[in-house]
């Protein structure tokens, strides 16, 4: 992971045991190539935070905690879709993302 640490996502989620970490690891990576993608700042992570870096100076909170609730998602709900219940990323996500997006 680039953006986040394993540290702040167990924070972030309120998870005190270390049983899944290698799960968090992955989800966390996932949130970064997802932000990568969508935002449209470069192909590869390293290139977004460099992008967002020379244009911002830093990487802009926003991201983090979009970050932090899609890795959040993928854990609380492991998977989009079961027989009771239908899981989107919340329109929360494109709130704090969309003014980064390069168009």
């Amino acid at each position: 992971m680039k953006i986040l640490s394993l540290n702040f996502i167990k924070q972030h989620s309120r998870i005190d045991y270390d049983c899944e970490d290698d799960l968090l690891e992955l989800y966390g990576d996932s949130a970064e190539e997802t932000l990568a993608q969508y935002l449209n700042r470069g192909k590869t992570v390293d290139e977004m935070v460099a992008d967002l870096k020379e244009v911002y100076g830093c990487i802009p909170a926003p991201l983090y905690h979009a970050a932090l609730m899609l890795v959040d998602i993928s854990y609380q709900y492991r998977s989009p879709v079961s027989p009771t219940n239908v899981s989107v990323v919340p329109y929360t996500f494109n709130i704090l993302v969309k003014p980064y997006m390069k168009l």
